[in-house]
This record gives C-alpha cells, sequence and structure tokens, in this order.
C-alpha cells in the first residue's frame, strides 16, 4: 500500500511539473506573439508620429523612473530620527545631534541639521530655519515633475494629430480616386485610430507613475512637516 502511494505522489508531482511547463511555454508563445502584434502595428500606425508619440513616452519613463528612485532614497525612517535626536541632545548636546542628522540620509535629517544650526539662537530662528529649508527640500522633490505632466498631455495630443492626418490622407485618396468604397478609405482610417490608441496608451502609463510620485511626495511632505514640529519640541524641552 504505501508503495501505492508513493507511486501516486511521484505522478503527481510529474503531473504538476508538466502542467507549469506547457504554461509556461504558452506564456512565452503568447508575450512573443504580442510583441510581434505591437510592433506590426507601430509600423502600420505612421512610424513617424508612432516614434514621436514612443519618445514622448520614453522620456516621461525616464523621468518618472528618476523621481521614484529618488524619493524612495529620501524616504527615512522619522520616528527613529526623532528618537535618535532626543537621545543625541539629552546625551551630547546640539552638537551630538548634528552629528547624528549629519550620519542620516534623507531631507528630513537635513531640515533638522538647519534647524540645529540656529539652535543657539533661539528657538524662532531655529524654526525660521527649518520653514525656509523646508521649503527648499519640497521644491527638490517635485523636481520634474512638470515635465512629466506635460508628457502626459503631449502623447494624446500627438496620437490625436496623428488621427486627423490620417483622416485627411483618407480623404485625399478619396479625391484621387473617385471612389469612397472602404478600401479605398481603411488605411487612413486605420492610421488615425493606431495614433490615437497608441498615443492614449503612453499617456495612461505616464499618469499611473505621475499619481504613485505624487502621492508618494505628499507621504515624504507629511513626514517632514511631522518630524519639524517634533524637532521644534524637541529643542524647546533641552532649553529649558
Amino acid at each position: 500500500m504505501k508503495k501505492v502511494v508513493n507511486i501516486l505522489t511521484i505522478a503527481g508531482f510529474m503531473f504538476l511539473g508538466a502542467i507549469q511547463s506547457t504554461q509556461a511555454q504558452e506564456a512565452a508563445e503568447t508575450s512573443k506573439g504580442f510583441r510581434q502584434e505591437l510592433k506590426q502595428r507601430f509600423i502600420e500606425g505612421d512610424p513617424g508620429f508612432m516614434g514621436i508619440v514612443l519618445v514622448a513616452l520614453i522620456l516621461g519613463l525616464a523621468i518618472a523612473i528618476e523621481r521614484i528612485i529618488y524619493l524612495n532614497m529620501a524616504t527615512t525612517n522619522t520616528k527613529k530620527l526623532v528618537a535618535s535626536v532626543d537621545e543625541a541632545l539629552s546625551s551630547g548636546g546640539v552638537e551630538a545631534a548634528k552629528e547624528v542628522c549629519r550620519n542620516t540620509k534623507g531631507p528630513v535629517a537635513s531640515i533638522f541639521y538647519q534647524g540645529l544650526e540656529r539652535a543657539d539662537e533661539g528657538i524662532d530662528a531655529a524654526e525660521k530655519a527649518v520653514v525656509g529649508y523646508g521649503g527648499v527640500q519640497m521644491g527638490l522633490l517635485e523636481k520634474n515633475i512638470s515635465w512629466l505632466s506635460l508628457f502626459i498631455a503631449l502623447a494624446p495630443m500627438l496620437g490625436f494629430m496623428g488621427t486627423v492626418i490620417g483622416m485627411i490622407k483618407a480623404f485625399d485618396t478619396i479625391a484621387v480616386q473617385n471612389d469612397i468604397s472602404p478600401a479605398v478609405v481603411a488605411v487612413g482610417i486605420k492610421i488615425a485610430l493606431l495614433t490615437t490608441v497608441f498615443g492614449l496608451i503612453a499617456a495612461i502609463i505616464l499618469q499611473i507613475f505621475y499619481n504613485y510620485i505624487v502621492s508618494k511626495i505628499d507621504s515624504i511632505v507629511n513626514n517632514m512637516e511631522d518630524a519639524s514640529i517634533s524637532l521644534i519640541d524637541l529643542l524647546a524641552k533641552y532649553k529649558k
């Protein structure tokens, strides 16, 4: 009986392995077919306009990826930083707290450092430094976002322009051949629709990245504001 169970178990694993192998092969064939279809549609949709839309998509993705990397590197565990600064202020004073900020990456640590630099001038001076440098850091977080917005707007507009040009070509063909049959206008209409679709796809992809980046910036800014308030409270406690 035990041998039968072992045989059935081995057979089951072999069957599952065969199914997974078949699924992987089908997925690879589907991916290859999709790439070929996409390449064919790109060529059919007038490479001139499709190429411009593709350039807009590539540039937009480059900006989006750069911003995502920068924002992820700018993300700091603010609670841990505040606790470290509090401990440093209690044990070693302002200089020890500044050393903690120097050894920590991110905009929050930079803001803390600027506030601590003005700590000897009073709480008001430290608060002004924190607010002023916070604006600088916010500008760095939002750098190049306007360009990403431009490419989001530009991609569908280029697609619609290709649509208009495709329709003009279709009417030119009708005028030349003096025939309004479907075969005559099909090519122009096909170009028009393909450029529109490609432009909309590019805009949708970039819009998804844009929304993620904006939400990430909002999260970092909220942490910066909360941490700045905590720093002022720590300095007020340290001065007493």
